[in-house]
């Protein structure tokens, strides 16, 4: 390949894999058996390009490979209208295209760990969205680093990627531990805890590897991805133990020998959601969920939430899904229940980042701690951080509405 004699797409992966294994010291390669890319997210005609270099050249994958989320949805393509910015949506469409001609499966979540088939313990993978980089380590215990484009697209190409850090033994490793002794037992029952202590350990941790210590053993996958998300958005954590919890942390012993250790208290979990809400409480624009995408799981609970109400008139209302889980709810018959309430459900997307979806302006809830994270520097909007229950509440209100129930167990 390296020669060149492949043709000059496998030429350019191979270079760009060997470069990136000399800058991590690998010694080797290793196999990948799956690859998520990110570089299929429009930023920009270099990203066009690359894609026509390699299919102009007959590149194909060496392994399973599925796509991240994009910045235009084929289920409601008047999301980002195209007038408003042409160059991106239909850059957006066109690199969609182009890499669906390059035989990635079409899956355009951000959250493809929620599809079947998925990696199992043990398996080398690459993959480039940060909350599925973490969660893919953390909960299932396949093995990848964080590959940024292209070189995502490059490992998925050759089938290797660079036998270095979290696809080591040694590279899992906790280098710190987080105590949750101080925290009330109801309030780890809670899923805005879960989005909370990701916010902070996050904060603390950067780019460590951290384990904590306390968490529930009976936690659902979408509590333990919610960590997931958030320590990756405030951190850059790509992988976190969760002892008795996460498949390689049996026991303490199992992941973390020595280093700094904190106990988790309410405080902090307090100036973690005051950090996520960037907005005083007040009338409400628009209410955002999905980031990362929607589970089944919790459109189920959305759905109990509802109770055959609809949202105030006039508020923006969206839920981000991937193509899988939407037709898992249309199935239920709730698709047309949602769209009663006045609730918006789109795929292909996420909703916090620039140009911004119709209707995103002004004052925004979300239970989600990456939404909250990023979107007031992506699209200028006052958010507000709250639970799924609080933001379902809101949204029928037309204001934001504090649980005092919640408030009582976060300030005891």
């Amino acid at each position: 390949m390296l020669a060149g004699d492949e043709g000059p797409a496998l030429q350019l992966a191979m270079r760009l894999v060997l470069k990136a294994a000399e800058i991590m010291g690998a010694r080797a390669l290793v196999p990948i058996g799956f690859a998520h890319l990110d570089a299929c997210f429009y930023a920009g005609e270099a990203h066009v390009d690359f894609a026509r270099f390699l299919l102009e050249n007959r590149a194909r994958f060496a392994v399973p490979t599925w796509t991240n989320a994009t910045v235009v949805s084929r289920s409601d393509p008047d999301l980002r209208p195209c007038a408003a910015s042409p160059q991106i949506v239909k850059g957006a469409h066109l690199l969609r295209e182009l890499y669906e001609e390059l035989g990635a499966a079409p899956t355009w979540t951000c959250a493809p760990y929620q599809l079947p088939d998925r990696p199992k313990r043990g398996d080398h993978i690459v993959a480039g969205e940060s909350n599925a980089v973490t969660f893919y380590n953390s909960v299932i215990g396949a093995r990848t680093n964080k590959y940024g484009d292209y070189l995502d697209v490059a490992c998925a190409m050759i089938g290797k990627a660079p036998y270095a850090a979290l696809h080591t033994d040694q590279g899992r490793k906790a280098a710190l531990l987080f105590k949750l002794k101080h925290i009330d037992p109801a309030l780890l029952r809670e899923q805005i805890f879960f989005h909370l202590l990701g916010h902070h350990v996050g904060r603390v941790a950067g780019r460590q590897n951290p384990a904590i210590e306390g968490l529930p053993a009976n936690a659902a996958e979408d509590d333990l991805r919610a960590v997931s998300a958030a320590v990756a958005s405030s951190g850059g954590v790509d992988l976190w133990h969760g002892i008795g919890v996460t498949p390689e942390a049996p026991d303490l012993a199992s992941v973390f020998a020595t280093g700094d250790t904190y106990d988790v208290t309410p405080a902090d979990l307090i100036a973690a959601r005051d950090d996520l809400t960037s907005g005083r409480d007040g009338p409400l624009d628009m209410v955002a969920l999905g980031t990362p995408h929607f589970s089944f799981a919790e459109f189920a609970e959305l759905h109990r939430l509802l109770d055959g109400r609809r949202i105030k008139p006039g508020l923006v209302f969206y839920v981000s899904t991937s193509r899988f889980v939407r037709n898992l709810i249309e199935a239920e018959g709730w698709l047309a229940d949602f769209a009663r309430a006045g609730i918006t459900i789109v795929t292909d997307v996420c909703t916090y980042y620039s140009p911004a979806v119709r209707g995103a302006r002004g004052r925004v809830m979300t239970n989600a701690a990456k939404w909250a994270y990023y979107a007031p520097g992506m699209l200028g909007v006052e958010v507000c951080f709250g639970s799924l229950g609080e933001c379902v509440e809101s949204a029928m209100r037309g204001e934001v509405w504090r649980d005092p129930a919640l408030r009582r167990m976060l300030e005891a």
